[in-house]
């Protein structure tokens, strides 16, 4: 047998380096199982991805085991409960214990006794006015007084779940229950994209259309990992989930850009006349907290916004930011009130412990925005954060315990409550009574929605990672035979052609990229902007904001295509890149991303050194990544690619610059210059483009690695190593997984070489041996070689995978 990639010494090392992780791991896991904290029972080995697994007994949840280890300022769990579920647990706990359970009561015993107290006829008629000036209604403070309540209730009941094994998620609302201002005020058309504590903002909205019950029931099964969470269906406790409320989790600023595509999206796509879910008068609202303000994706879509009001164009973006002056541990000393200083878009402040005040401000905020269509930035000042950063927040580190107890004991709905009663919307007794109801319904709530199933098969979360794939419209013909025309172009010309088709086909098609109106780097886009306009678009060159506009855009109604001018440059913007990969996954299909990412500058060329004749792609997962060889078959493929990304998909196809103007294989043969193929051809993810039937030798490339297949063929022939009749090149365009024609393929070859244009440790084709082997289809004599494992130097080709590095192997294999 011989079956193995080619590997060097440092791949040597990077083997035992994960192998001494493994057993490293490994060892942690026996010592949980010892322990007794997870107990688990091992499925059939032969069933696909686990999903005979059994549900494991309940366990602590991440933050209360954790918080254990950490020493957390905060009592994060419960000892000496018994029982198997959340309500029998109660029963038997004493969750009184608890710091927010504390206040919760004592909250209560206030309004309990403030119910027996008079106030005279002058301070109601002050209490009223306040409320009047502040352009509030009296069913809009209910409202908001609601609001933050059931705010602090969910806070209180997450922790106790959490406490009690049953909650896996922390991190709170807090301090932040006034926030519910802004969801008051904000349209139900308008866009809402929030950070992670201004629950008070979403709970305002979705209490003017769904029953108190439902929005209990929904926020608590997030928070115990409910299969039936309506928003991420039990893969993590996120915010959003409508079809304006833009689901978002635990990230610091990922949100941003997004928010600030759809602003953009918003005016383009009535400019353009598409169907679109947002209306003329729409905001896109962004919520972040003060420390998030110096992460790169907040500044990306600052910036983005600021570039985009300097230019005349339409964004009507509203940034909000709550000021607690604390990034979890880190002190802000004021620096957000300095930032703000160097904004180019109109400020507006308001005091995040001052109901009336924050209303009123942001009611002149978001009439602003709606009025000039320009973005705007809301400061959120005087915010306390209650509790900590989450149940793990270790404070008693960073912060004396009398500090840490002042913030717990400082209440701003009792302010808020004050408020209200003084302007007659409620009385104590009454609010005395809603909170109590709101608790006593809430408990409920996590009592029901910890008893429902967890999400137990594995392959349910492969399934989610992606919407399906769609057929082609009727009269589309698949085709996988090139065409005998000898009347061909180079590949960049029939990529500048089906782009051109694809743009004048999809009305709601925009390409948008760095450098792209004028024709790009490469030419593939030149004439295109003259022909189609606005749907044209150069951006700054910002990878973040450039990937995260295009998600806004597709949220808007469009069918983006991105250009990235060089592969390395996707680096950039990576980690938007993953947050539109997962986004899918995330909202269990209901927020899709449908886009084309297409990267340019790929493998070889002597121009620009690695950083633009980069050769590693990434592959997360929901990502579709191709890379074709020629032109013919790049406009076939192309016409599916954007087909998938219409119905949802997000396609990587990436561009090898060594081929945009190759023209021959042999001397001056023009075998690599292709016709532009008939409208109604195509081809799939799964087909793969087989040149000669032989099974003695296949060697299965992609790209780049195509044509220098078939000449290392041509040479192994004259080599007298084997005919080439006797072998074949397949072409893999398709890199996420194996794909069905592959595996036929491969199946009928006595022996195969992968030829990867990647460097080795970063090449996909090593991915896709592993899945053929588990389909027992690779032939006993198989080899995997890849470019080296290093960076490329200007004006060289020398790292990149070549003729002899496939001749090597494939001599070796046969030689088996």
């Amino acid at each position: 047998m011989c079956s193995r990639t080619r590997v060097s010494p440092f791949t040597n090392k990077l083997t035992k380096t994960l192998l001494d992780n493994y057993f490293l791991t490994r060892c942690a896991h026996r010592t949980l199982l010892n322990v007794g904290l997870v107990k688990t029972k091992l499925n059939d080995s032969n069933a696909e991805f686990g999903d005979d697994l059994i549900k494991p007994a309940p366990a602590p949840s991440r933050d209360e085991w954790w918080g254990r280890e950490a020493g957390s300022s905060m009592k994060t769990r419960v000892i000496g409960y018994e029982g198997s579920t959340l309500l029998e647990k109660r029963q038997s706990a004493d969750t009184g214990s608890l710091i927010e359970v504390q206040t919760l009561n004592q909250f209560l015993q206030e309004l309990k006794m403030n119910a027996s107290k008079q106030h005279g006829p002058e301070e109601s008629i002050a209490g009223r006015k306040k409320m009047v000036e502040a352009g509030m209604s009296e069913s809009q403070c209910r409202e908001v007084v609601t609001a933050g309540l059931v705010t602090m209730v969910l806070h209180v009941e997450a922790r106790v779940a959490a406490a009690l094994g049953e909650g896996f998620y922390t991190i709170g609302p807090g301090g932040e229950e006034l926030m519910g201002c802004i969801g008051a005020q904000l349209k139900d058309t308008d866009s809402m994209a929030l950070h992670y504590r201004h629950l008070a903002t979403q709970i305002a909205r979705q209490l003017r259309s769904q029953d108190l019950d439902s929005v209990l029931l929904n926020r608590a099964r997030g928070h115990v990992v409910s299969a039936q969470d309506p928003v991420g269906g039990g893969v993590h406790c996120s915010l959003g989930g409508g079809v304006h409320d833009h689901i978002v989790t635990s990230t610091l600023a990922s949100q941003t850009t997004p928010a600030v595509g759809r602003g953009i999206g918003a005016g383009l796509v009535h400019q353009l006349g598409i169907d679109t879910p947002f209306p003329k008068d729409f905001v896109s609202f962004v919520s972040v907290g003060d420390g998030s303000v110096n992460n790169a994706h907040f500044l990306s879509g600052l910036n983005m916004a600021q570039y985009a009001k300097f230019r005349n164009f339409k964004c009507p973006t509203m940034f909000c930011v709550t000021d607690n002056d604390l990034c979890i541990s880190l002190r802000g000393h004021g620096w957000l009130s300095k930032f703000v200083e160097g904004l180019s878009i109109p400020l507006f402040v308001a005091d995040g412990q001052d109901m009336f005040d924050l209303w009123n401000t942001t009611a002149s905020a978001l009439e602003k925005i709606r009025k000039t269509k320009q973005p705007a930035f809301l400061h959120v000042k005087n915010i306390k954060r209650r509790f900590g950063h989450a149940a793990t927040d270790r404070q008693l580190a960073y912060m004396t315990e009398e500090e840490v107890n002042d913030l717990a004991w400082t209440n701003p709905m009792a302010s808020a409550c004050h408020s209200a009663v003084y302007a007659g919307v409620f009385s104590y007794h009454e609010l005395h009574t809603l909170l109590t109801t709101l608790w006593r319904k809430t408990e409920s709530a996590f009592n029901h929605a910890s008893t429902e199933p967890k999400l137990t098969s594995r392959q349910s979360l492969v399934d989610r990672t992606a919407q399906p794939l769609v057929p082609m419209p009727s009269g589309a013909v698949k085709m996988k035979d090139h065409s005998d025309n000898k009347k061909g172009n180079v590949m960049r010309k029939n990529m500048t052609r089906v782009i051109d088709e694809i743009l004048t086909e999809h009305v709601n098609c925009v390409y948008i990229g760095e450098d792209v109106e004028h024709g790009g780097y490469y030419l593939v886009t030149e004439g295109l902007r003259h022909k189609h306009s606005h749907r044209v678009r150069d951006f700054p060159p910002d990878e973040t904001a450039l990937l995260g506009v295009a998600q806004g855009l597709a949220q808007a109604g469009m069918l983006p295509i991105v250009e990235i001018p060089y592969a390395k440059y996707l680096d950039c913007g990576l980690d938007m890149f993953t947050e539109i990969a997962i986004a899918n996954w995330l909202s269990n299909g209901q927020q899709p991303n449908g886009m084309i990412v297409r990267v340019q500058g790929f493998d070889k060329g002597v121009f620009g050194g690695n950083y633009h004749t980069h050769n590693s792609v990434h592959i997360p997962p929901g990502v579709d990544v191709v890379c074709y060889s020629n032109g013919e078959d790049y406009v076939r493929g192309w016409r599916y690619c954007i087909q998938q990304a219409k119905a949802g998909r997000v396609v990587v196809s990436v561009d090898s610059t060594n081929l945009l103007n190759a023209r021959h294989l042999f001397d001056s043969d023009d075998k690599w210059k292709r016709p532009y193929p008939p409208k109604n051809q195509y081809i799939s993810f799964d087909d793969v483009v087989s040149y000669g039937k032989g099974t003695k030798l296949g060697i299965v490339s992609y790209g780049n690695g195509v044509p220098e297949a078939l000449r290392a063929r041509q040479e192994l022939e004259e080599m007298g190593i084997v005919s080439v009749e006797d072998s074949c090149v397949i072409d893999s365009p398709y890199l996420t997984h194996a794909t069905k024609g592959l595996i036929a393929a491969v199946s009928k070859l006595d022996a195969v070489v992968f030829a990867d244009v990647c460097k080795q440790g970063q090449h996909p084709l090593a991915a896709i041996v592993c899945e053929l082997q588990a389909e027992r289809c690779l032939p006993k004599a198989w080899q995997c070689v890849a470019a080296v494992p290093t960076y490329n130097p200007l004006g060289s080709t020398l790292t990149f995978t070549n003729v002899q590095d496939i001749v090597a192997a494939s001599k070796e294999t046969l030689s088996c």
